[in-house]
């Protein structure tokens, strides 16, 4: 067996002679197992976190949206609506159009967002499920879904054929408006509501695809985008590939963390500052096992003398402290980890700190946060095992 381990060893599972050691190694190596555990939890968490953040945008975001590369809309001509239809990486799509558009309901107004869609929408997402109050319009009709911000400014009410909900659209033409005839107009009935976030609830009104071409004054093949749901036996990646291989230089493609690339690059920023605070506790602790390794090569000064005396090499007698401090990492990292993992599985299955009565805290077991933990654990440890091996000197034994 080699010599330092050996030694690093027998250092690391005994006592001292000293209580005061004892007790300082015995914090240390708890604060090793503590910091693994948290870092490992809070990292579950804050996964669970973003997780149950971006669902709400996960039911109204496609796995792939194509959008026009100059201007807001684009043609789909017969020949790329075919090759749409054959090609393999996609379950279903659905075409769209999307504009601003000015609403009026019982003297009340807002502007908002009016999405049509076409009768393939409901397979691409999983929006219809959202619905509070109502079912989704049948296609062809004038009915549309609203929500529930856009419900409560205009005080809508569902299936009410005496207050129409109307909207306006300014005609395609130059200079200045100067009378309603400069409109296009058309009245809906409001036939279901949803309700997932502030923003999404104030910014949609989701109608058929037909009606609101024809209100937009846009031809039967113009569209504003079209999303995309990626059959589970594909991929993005080849799918990417059809669609530049059908549009070519027609549209930009986004997947569905570009459509939510402000969200993201947030909860990313918050993922790593919080990665950094629980890292700098770990730094603490790990340089509180620097401390009782130089307490520990003070009291073994004499074992070091017999041993230099012996012919043991200054480089062997600090790997005995490398190694020891290596070791005492290396399990209270395992520890750590271990604690924090079942405590992760526990709270997923059963549920034991709730947000409210029906809502269950998020987390999420993710492989990937094991192995940042322990890298995290292993470098600082072997960094403060390093910088506490290095007390040991030619002076001090000799």
């Amino acid at each position: 067996m080699n010599f330092p381990f050996y030694i690093a060893k027998r250092y690391a599972l005994s006592f001292s002679k000293s209580t005061a050691i004892n007790i300082i190694t015995g914090i240390a190596s708890l604060g090793i197992i503590v910091s693994a555990m948290a870092l490992f939890v809070v990292m579950s968490v804050f996964g669970g976190l973003k997780e149950f953040s971006l669902s709400f945008s996960n039911s109204t975001d496609p796995d792939l949206k194509i959008e026009a590369a100059k201007g807001k809309s684009f043609l789909l001509s017969n020949e790329q609506d075919q090759q749409l239809k054959k090609a393999s990486p996609f379950s279903a799509y659905s075409k769209i159009v999307e504009e601003r558009v000015f609403f009026l309901y019982n003297e009340k107004e807002q502007v908002s967002f009016l999405k049509g869609v076409d009768s393939l929408y409901t397979d691409v997402t999983s929006f219809s499920t959202e619905l509070y109050a109502g079912n989704w319009f049948e296609s062809g009709s004038n009915g549309v879904v609203v929500g529930a911000g856009v419900m409560n400014k205009l005080s809508i009410g569902l299936l009410d054929f005496n207050n129409k909900l109307e909207a306006l659209v300014p005609k395609p033409k130059k200079g200045l408006i100067s009378s309603e005839d400069d409109f296009n107009r058309t009245t809906f009935v409001p036939v279901a509501i949803y309700s997932l976030n502030d923003e999404i609830d104030n910014k949609y009104v989701f109608s058929d695809l037909e009606i609101a071409q024809h209100l937009l004054g846009f031809k039967p093949n113009q569209l504003t985008n079209i999303e995309f749901k990626i059959d589970p036996k594909s991929n993005e990646k080849e799918a990417v590939k059809v669609l530049l291989a059908i549009f070519k230089d027609q549209v930009v493609i986004k997947n569905r963390a570009q459509l939510n690339e402000s969200l993201n690059k947030m909860l990313n920023s918050e993922n790593i500052v919080l990665y950094f605070i629980f890292t700098l506790v770990a730094v603490l602790a790990l340089f509180t096992l620097a401390g009782s390794l130089i307490m520990m090569v003070i009291d073994k000064k004499s074992n070091l003398k017999t041993l230099y005396n012996l012919g043991v090499e200054i480089k062997q007698l600090r790997n005995i402290f490398f190694l020891q401090g290596s070791l005492l990492t290396f399990f209270g990292g395992i520890i750590g980890l271990l604690l924090g993992v079942v405590i992760v599985l526990i709270q997923q299955q059963f549920n034991v700190i709730m947000v409210n009565e029906s809502l269950p805290y998020p987390v999420v077991f993710e492989l990937k946060n094991i192995a940042i933990v322990l890298c995290t654990i292993y470098i600082l440890g072997i960094v403060a095992s390093w910088i506490a091996s290095n007390t040991v000197s030619k002076k001090l034994v000799e």
